[in-house]
């Protein structure tokens, strides 16, 4: 099967649709990565090159200052009758194109790539990652191997991920805690309910704690965290008929990233205190990952921030920025899209933010 050609220097939104044009859900992304790899080695020139499985990465090694790494992930979620690309003019939403990826994330892709191909004097040694299995299990993301196989190309003073933020930095992001409480009792008939001790009776004072619960709000380099205590699943119950012998309730802490993995899991065994000392319930962490800092403070992030005059936020849910920020690289999530589209049937991205980030990032990088 022949390499899909893709043309590097060409509109970053026609090489958008290109890449939208090459199916790769995640595991699949042989084909993508085989055409990347291809356009690097052939349209670049002063890139070192190197292909890892499905990863394709690329950098310069010019002895500047400075090194930006500009990260993205390959695979999308399945897809749905959304590929091809196609592209559509209208009153109400303007010049947009259509297809499983425009948004998450192959517009930052086709960003980035243009980028690499088309700067002529960058001020900044560049790094360009390219990953696979990003949107399954955390096992399988391309950019915990690449950390874990080559550590020395995450290597850099500051990291973009082109994850899609409408054209805004997002800057950090939230950690995440998932901890289940499980209550558990005598199962028995329930027409003899005394004769048994009913477990989900137990969760009553743990959710009417949660309920009440407020979240802190912190501010970070001037990005407000908002934080967030859910109750996200609960199973219990045997039958019509039977007391239940156990259930449980999973609940979702969305930490500041001023809080350690540690920090928040304490955090949720202090709300429940009450609960956990007089023995109703017992707690254990079944998924936990730690936030990222914005590092905004940071001199090369905040020649960013410049770059984009000024205009930043935090990022709320997790992404791969974590990844650096535990290496102490200031990381941004910074791409054209609405993240409420991504994985949608009717994903789509307005044209014109792939052009606005290209242009922020070009003087970015040639500063």
């Amino acid at each position: 099967m022949s390499i899909p050609e893709l043309n590097l220097s060409a509109d970053p939104i026609d090489l958008t649709a290109a890449l939208v044009d090459i199916a790769s859900v995640s595991r699949d992304e042989k084909s993508i990565a085989d055409a990347v790899e291809a356009a690097l080695r052939e349209q670049l020139t002063g890139f070192e090159v190197v292909r890892h499985g499905n990863c394709v990465l690329a950098r310069t090694n010019r002895g500047l200052p400075t090194r930006v790494i500009l990260a993205g992930h390959l695979d999308t979620v399945p897809i749905v009758d959304n590929v091809p690309s196609r592209r559509t003019v209208t009153d109400d939403e303007g010049d947009v194109l259509h297809g499983c990826g425009t948004v998450d994330m192959k517009s930052g892709d086709a960003v980035f790539l243009h980028l690499a191909a088309t700067l002529d004097e960058p001020a900044h040694d560049l790094t360009l990652i390219f990953y696979d299995c990003e949107e399954i299990a955390a096992e399988f993301n391309g950019l915990g191997a690449i950390e874990r196989e080559l550590p020395d190309w995450l290597s850099g003073d500051v990291a973009i991920l082109g994850e899609p933020t409408a054209g805004l930095i997002e800057a950090g992001c939230q950690g995440t805690l998932r901890v289940r409480f499980t209550a558990t009792g005598t199962r028995a008939h329930s027409a003899r309910a005394w004769m048994g001790d009913n477990a989900i009776h137990k969760l009553g004072g743990l959710l009417t704690t949660l309920a009440a619960y407020e979240p802190r709000r912190v501010d970070i380099d001037g990005c407000e965290y908002r934080e967030g205590l859910s109750a996200v699943g609960i199973h219990g119950g045997v039958a019509g008929n039977v007391i239940p012998d156990e259930v449980y309730v999973d609940v979702n802490f969305r930490f500041a990233p001023d809080r350690s993995e540690e920090q928040a899991f304490e955090h949720v065994r202090e709300v429940f205190a009450a609960e956990l000392a007089s023995g109703a319930v017992t707690a254990e962490v079944t998924d936990s990952a730690s936030g990222a800092l914005p590092g905004l403070a940071h001199p090369a992030a905040a020649a960013l921030v410049a770059a984009a005059d000024g205009k930043f936020r935090a990022k709320y849910g997790w992404t791969d920025v974590s990844r650096f920020s535990a290496l102490g690289i200031p990381a941004v999530n910074l791409g054209p899209g609405d993240p409420s589209l991504a994985h949608r049937v009717d994903e789509r991205v307005p044209v014109e933010q792939i052009t606005q980030v290209t242009q922020i990032l070009r003087t970015y990088l040639s500063l």
